[in-house]
């Protein structure tokens, strides 16, 4: 499923056009993320938690010319299954 499938799901599911469902995934995307930039999290309960953590610096390896590079820390974002979630995909 990509974003143009996803957008008809809502707008058959909520009763909405494609555009105004297409705007409110626009705006729940950009809600999520300005809240990981802040650092905090978002939970939606019955689907997940959408956290960031942070990547310690570590040595790795090219893999093409096998020379040990040095990879930066940064701070990644993280999603974890909710249980309501987790048990519908088993």
């Amino acid at each position: 499923m990509n974003k143009g499938d996803l957008i008809e799901a809502i707008a058959k599911g909520s009763d909405l056009t494609k555009a105004d469902a297409g705007r409110a995934l626009d705006a729940t995307i950009e809600a999520i993320t300005k809240t990981l930039k802040k650092g905090d999290k978002v939970t939606l309960p019955g689907f997940g938690t959408f956290s960031t953590s942070k990547r310690a610096a570590r040595t790795g390896r090219n893999p093409a010319t096998g020379e040990t590079i040095k990879i930066k820390a940064k701070k990644t974002a993280k999603f974890k299954a909710g249980s309501a979630l987790a048990e519908a995909v088993k």
